[in-house]
């Protein structure tokens, strides 16, 4: 894809809603998140191109959540392409960006450079995890790898796990502008059928993903409902790429030209960048559970404890006295 110049929604995610249709929506842009979380590792292309589309679902289901802490989003399978994972930081403060990261664990003489990334996968589970923080219990949701690609694994998860019948249309992969250098470019919008409640929060009795029948957006819709859903999903089958990833198309414009009869309304736009919290406290922290002999195998040649992060790719050299259970200073 080419694009000819960089637009002020690019790392953003802007909320709607189809007043029209009782339905809430989100249309993302990134481009530099996706930069920066590619830049962190050296992936060939159909595991970058996964990683991509990966992060623009956490960006925009992220932003449906009324979220203090952390959402995390994995696809784990056996095939060679084992582990895709995101977490989606909220906003520390009002006007503060969201943060995400991510990474992919793939088996580097299995996999077929040449083939679908995807399909490589093989069988396994999507699960979406929500840590509001201390003192609060998480909530986990998991669902069978479902459809062609990642975001039809989500899909089937808010329709099988959270009874949300949801729609995703992505766009995603490198860009070219004039006399700048290749990067990485994603757009997208979702479509939710607004909740009667907030299941993601509040349901205990989600199905764990086991069964075999998965259910679909058309089976938890009727009458007026069905109707609204099915009209707009005709709607957002006439988006085109470039309309998804700009630059000439705003996200307001965007949903003027798709959704006009629905009277779409719009919200304020939240920025999306890269981050990590990774730390060497959180590492040891990691490591508590560990005796003084487990941390001595652990333990290097040199003296020293090492640990790499798998997101963002920050080095951490410890003295081996200093973690485990038994470390010095450790409290009981």
């Amino acid at each position: 894809m080419s694009n000819t110049s960089k637009i002020a929604w690019d790392d953003t995610v802007l909320p709607f809603q189809l007043d029209q249709s009782d339905i809430r929506g989100r249309v993302a842009r990134l481009d530099g998140v996706l930069d920066h979380v590619l830049a962190q590792h050296d992936y060939p292309p159909l595991i970058e191109a996964l990683v991509a589309e990966m992060s623009l679902l956490t960006a925009l289901i992220g932003q449906t959540i009324a979220l203090r802490w952390k959402l995390s989003l994995q696809v784990r399978g056996n095939g060679p392409v084992r582990l895709i994972a995101t977490d989606y930081y909220g906003p520390t403060d009002d006007g503060q960006p969201a943060r995400i990261r991510a990474y992919a664990s793939y088996d580097k003489d299995a996999i077929d450079l040449n083939g679908d990334g995807y399909d490589q996968i093989g069988n396994g589970y999507f699960a979406i995890l929500i840590d509001q923080g201390k003192g609060t219990q998480p909530y986990q949701g998991i669902t069978p790898i479902a459809g062609g690609s990642l975001s039809a694994c989500a899909e089937a998860y808010f329709a099988q796990s959270e009874q949300l019948p949801t729609r995703f249309a992505l766009t995603f992969g490198r860009s070219t502008i004039a006399d700048e250098q290749e990067s990485w470019r994603a757009g997208g919008v979702m479509l939710q059928h607004m909740p009667k409640a907030s299941p993601l929060m509040a349901k205990k009795d989600a199905p764990d993903g086991s069964g075999e029948a998965l259910v679909t957006a058309s089976d938890l819709l009727e009458d007026d409902a069905a109707e609204n859903w099915t009209r707009a999903n005709v709607l957002l089958d006439t988006v085109e790429e470039l309309e998804l990833i700009g630059p000439s198309v705003s996200p307001t414009d965007l949903l003027l030209r798709l959704f006009h009869e629905e009277e779409p309304r719009v919200y304020e736009a939240q920025p999306v960048r890269f981050g990590c919290t990774c730390s060497e406290e959180r590492v040891k922290q990691s490591l508590s559970i560990y005796s003084a002999s487990d941390i001595g195998h652990m333990t290097t040649d040199e003296g020293l404890v090492e640990a790499d992060c798998q997101f963002c790719g920050a080095h951490y050299e410890m003295d081996p006295k200093t973690v485990g259970f038994e470390a010095e200073g450790a409290s009981d």
